[in-house]
C-alpha cells in the first residue's frame, strides 16, 4: 500500500467525520433564506417580493410557496432566462452567467439552462462530499492514487452571443481545478474532441498508458467505450487493460437494466456508486455501501419541494398544476412518488426539473429516481412509472437469461384498441417474443394494481419486439444525440414512436406479426 494513497484515504475518513449534524429541515430553511437574500434585488426577486417574503411573520417556506408560482422550463425561459440570452444582468440571479447548459432534449427540443459560478461552486462542493463518503467503502489505500475516467460530453464549448454552451458534464470538466488534472482522464485534449466516435477511438489508443481506478458516465456510452477499448487491444475484458478499475459511477439513469451486459465486459464486478447530476445542479449521491438509494444534498445551494405525483396535480400539458400543494423535506412519506421542484443558485425558482422520485429512507433523506413526468405511461390508466418498468425488465433479464440494456414503450392503437408495444434491445442471444410479452404483462399486473385494472378494461394487449441493442444507439446517432449525457426515451409519444418504428423497420426487417398477448 502506497504512503500517499494511505494519507489521502485517512484524510477522507477524517473529513467524512466532520459532516454537519444539522437537521434536514433546518438545512433547507437556511438554504432558502440564503437564496432569497442573494436574489432579492434581481428582476425576479423584485417582481415576487423576496424581501417581503424574508420579512414575513409566517414561516419563510410557506410564504415562498404562496407568493412564487411553479415554473416549468418554458415558463422560466420565455419570461426570464431569454433576457439573459440578450445579455441583460441580474434577471433571476445576481450578475450575468458565463455558461448555458444545453440539455440533450429527450422530451423536447434542447433546453438552455443558465449555469452560474455559484452553481459550479456548488457542484464542486458536492463532488467533494461524495469523495468523502468513499471512506465507507472497502477500498485499498492505493486506489486513491489511481486515475478517474470521466466520459461526459465534449469540453469544447460553443460560443453563442458571448456565452459558452455545452452539456453540464462538459462545462464541469472544462472547469476542473489544476490539482485534479493529473487524476482526470481522458485529459483535456481528448475530452475536447466533439465527435463522440473519434473521442472514443482516441481513448482506446491511449488506454494502456493510464491506470484507471474509477469511471463515471451514462451506462450505455460507457459500455460502448469499454467495448472499443477491448476490441482495439484484442483483450478479453476491460480489466486486462485497467486491472485496478474498482468503482463505477453511472449517474442519470437506472443502472440495473444495464448490469448484465455491463458486467460481461469485466473480469470481476465493480463497486457501483450512483449520482444525480442534472443540468440544473448536483442533487444527490449514494452515500453508503449498504444502500443503492441516493442522499439528497440539502445544504448546498438547492432548495427542494415535493409535489405528490397525482393526476389532479398535473396540467394537461404535463406541468405542475398551479394549485398543487408542495411538501417540504420534513413532510414527505416513504414509498410515494413526488414531482421534484427545485430553487437554485443558478436562478431556477420553484422549477419542475421533470423527474419523479421516491423516498426510501425519510430519516436519511435517501431517494430513488422513479421516472420522468413525461415518461409516465398512463394513456389508458395503467400508471406505469419508469422505475416499475426498469424493475420488470430486470426480472425478464433474470428469467430469460438475456441482457436488455435498453428499451422503449408506447401506447398505440391497433384495430381501434390501445395496446402497449415494447421494443427490447438485447445484447447477444434473443428469446421468443410471445413468451416474453406474456411474462412482462404478468409481472406488471402483479406489481401495479392500476395496470392490472387497465388490462381488464381499456388496455387490450401487450406486444414485444426484440431487436439488437445497437439500433438504439444508431437511432440516437441519426438524431445527432450520441454520447455525453444522452439518454434514450423510455416512453415515447405517438409521433416520436412512429419515427422510431420506421427507423427500426428500415434497419431490422421484418418485424414479427405474432407477438401480442
Amino acid at each position: 500500500m502506497t504512503v500517499i494513497g494511505e494519507i489521502i484515504k485517512r484524510a477522507i475518513e477524517f473529513g467524512d467525520k466532520l459532516n454537519s449534524d444539522q437537521s434536514p429541515k433546518d438545512a433547507q430553511l437556511e438554504v432558502l433564506e440564503s437564496l432569497l437574500d442573494k436574489a432579492k434585488d434581481t428582476s425576479f426577486g423584485l417582481y415576487y417580493g423576496f424581501q417581503q417574503i424574508l420579512d414575513e411573520d409566517e414561516d419563510i417556506d410557506k410564504a415562498f410557496a404562496k407568493k412564487v408560482p411553479y415554473h416549468d422550463y418554458d415558463a422560466m425561459y420565455n419570461k426570464w432566462w431569454c433576457k439573459l440570452m440578450d445579455r441583460h444582468e441580474n434577471i433571476t440571479w445576481p450578475g450575468l452567467n458565463e455558461y448555458f447548459a444545453v440539455s440533450s432534449g429527450t422530451t423536447s427540443a434542447s433546453k438552455h439552462i443558465p449555469v452560474t459560478d455559484d452553481m459550479l461552486d456548488s457542484i464542486r462542493k458536492t463532488g467533494v462530499k461524495q469523495i468523502m463518503t468513499l471512506s465507507k467503502y472497502d477500498l485499498p489505500g492505493d486506489f486513491f492514487e489511481k486515475q478517474i475516467m470521466m466520459l461526459g460530453s465534449s469540453t469544447d464549448l460553443k460560443e453563442n452571443n458571448g456565452f459558452l454552451e455545452g452539456e453540464i458534464s462538459g462545462i464541469s470538466a472544462s472547469r476542473i481545478p489544476f490539482w485534479f488534472k493529473n487524476f482526470y482522464k481522458p485529459g483535456e485534449e481528448i475530452a475536447s474532441i466533439e465527435d463522440w466516435d473519434k473521442r472514443v477511438e482516441a481513448i482506446a489508443k491511449k488506454a494502456k498508458e493510464w491506470d484507471i481506478g474509477s469511471i463515471s458516465g451514462i451506462p450505455s456510452w460507457i459500455e460502448l467505450m469499454m467495448k472499443k477499448v477491448i476490441e482495439y487491444h484484442k483483450v478479453d475484458n476491460i480489466h486486462d487493460i485497467w486491472p485496478n478499475l474498482a468503482v463505477y459511477t453511472p449517474g442519470g439513469v437506472a443502472f440495473e437494466p444495464h448490469r448484465k451486459s455491463f458486467e460481461k465486459l469485466l473480469a470481476h464486478p465493480l463497486i457501483y456508486i450512483d449520482t444525480y447530476l442534472a443540468s440544473e445542479g448536483f442533487l444527490a449521491f449514494q452515500s453508503r455501501p449498504d444502500s443503492s438509494s441516493m442522499t439528497l444534498v440539502l445544504d448546498n445551494g438547492i432548495y427542494f419541494e415535493f409535489v405528490p405525483f397525482k393526476p389532479e396535480n398535473m396540467t394537461e400539458s404535463g406541468a405542475v398544476h398551479p394549485d398543487a400543494p408542495s411538501l417540504a423535506i420534513d413532510q414527505v412519506e416513504e414509498g410515494v412518488d413526488y414531482i421534484l421542484v427545485i430553487s437554485t443558485v443558478s436562478g431556477a425558482w420553484r422549477y419542475m426539473i421533470g423527474d419523479t422520485i421516491q423516498f426510501t429512507d425519510k430519516e436519511k433523506c435517501e431517494i430513488i429516481i422513479t421516472g420522468r413526468t413525461k415518461f409516465f405511461l398512463n394513456v389508458v390508466g395503467s400508471q406505469l412509472s419508469v422505475h416499475q418498468m426498469d424493475q420488470a425488465i430486470e426480472q425478464i433479464q433474470e428469467q430469460f437469461s438475456i441482457a436488455i440494456p435498453e428499451f422503449t414503450v408506447a401506447a398505440v392503437k391497433k384495430d381501434g384498441e390501445y395496446i402497449h408495444r415494447w421494443y427490447l434491445g438485447v445484447d447477444g442471444d434473443s428469446s421468443d417474443e410471445n413468451v416474453v410479452a406474456e411474462e412482462l404483462d404478468k409481472i406488471l399486473q402483479e406489481n401495479n394494481k392500476n395496470y392490472k385494472v387497465a388490462r381488464s378494461k381499456s388496455l387490450k394487449g401487450v406486444e414485444t419486439r426484440i431487436i439488437p441493442v445497437d439500433l438504439f444507439n444508431d437511432f440516437n446517432e441519426v438524431k445527432k444525440k450520441k454520447g455525453g449525457q444522452v439518454k434514450f426515451a423510455k416512453v415515447m409519444k405517438e409521433e416520436a414512436f412512429e419515427e422510431w418504428e420506421s427507423f427500426v423497420k428500415e434497419k431490422n426487417p421484418p418485424l414479427s406479426p405474432t407477438n401480442e398477448v
